[in-house]
């Protein structure tokens, strides 16, 4: 049987990326969160397909994650995960994109927006990291994962707000994938002790975060326990075009917990003139 999570491969730099490449239109880059056997599929398995319909949607596995490549002494880092999206796109010949970042990904998705403003159009921030704040217990758990199946359990308790989604099987599917070759060995060195670094080394500096002149989306589960809500609420300070939307009885994953409701969001947000 196939595995769904592996799609296309294109050369980024000088190592491949898995990447899956779905729909037709104006392109959306999906960038994935940091969770422990985290890949594009795991995260956005949801939201492709609908989005799909209407938008170009490609969705990689950031470099270290998923099915790229983990090249040999490579130093895990946002300059390195900036350069890859860049990278993707002049592989795709794409001169100007959207952008949805999860987590991990929406500091990423803040970082290319600094960097690179020319590149993109309207940007998603979900449950976003980017700005500094005191490591969560929830994001310690999450990042000092070690792999067992009681522990992928307690993690995907931490994630959600409800246990009807975090089902024994989906434990199981995110344990195993953890635990493939390599995928334990990239993970365990990216984000060391004391994990306080981490978050600050993925934080963009306020002020730059201010002068960012796009229509930005803001989306958090209030409840969320790995990436605090006032996040968020600072960001939609900070981002002169922003708009917060916030799901009650929500944890860290909206697109999974509320998935309808958070595809829709970005139908309309994407579909505006």
């Amino acid at each position: 049987m196939s595995n769904p999570e592996i799609a296309n491969s294109i050369k980024t730099g000088s190592y491949n990326t898995n990447y899956h490449d779905e729909g037709q239109g104006e392109v959306i880059i999906f960038i994935h969160g940091s969770g422990p056997g985290v890949s594009a599929y795991a995260n956005w398995r949801l939201c492709i397909p609908e989005l799909a319909k209407k938008f170009r949607v490609i969705a990689p596995d950031m470099v270290g994650f998923g099915f790229s490549d983990r090249p040999e002494g490579i130093k895990y880092g946002m300059d390195v995960w900036v350069q890859q999206i860049v990278d993707l796109m002049d592989a795709l010949n794409l001169e100007k994109v959207n952008l949805v970042g999860n987590s991990f990904g929406g500091a990423l998705a803040l970082s290319l927006a600094i960097k690179y403003p020319e590149k993109f159009n309207k940007i998603v921030l979900m449950g976003a990291m980017g700005v500094d704040f005191p490591i969560t217990d929830g994001l310690d758990q999450a990042w000092g994962y070690t792999p067992s199946l009681e522990n992928m359990k307690a993690l995907l308790d931490t994630f959600a707000y409800s246990r009807v989604l975090v089902t024994d099987e989906l434990a199981k599917l995110r344990y195993e994938a953890s635990i493939r070759p390599g995928f334990q060995e990239s993970f365990g060195s990216m984000f060391p002790f004391p994990r306080q670094t981490s978050v600050v080394a993925m934080a963009s500096d306020e002020k730059d975060i201010s002068n960012i002149d796009k229509d930005v989306l803001i989306i958090h589960g209030r409840d969320d326990k790995v990436i605090p809500f006032e996040n968020s609420i600072r960001l939609h300070h900070l981002i002169k075009k922003s708009q917060i939307h916030s799901f009650g009885e929500c944890g860290h994953w909206s697109q999974i917990e509320h998935k309808d409701r958070f595809n829709k969001l970005l139908l309309d947000f994407f579909s505006e003139e």
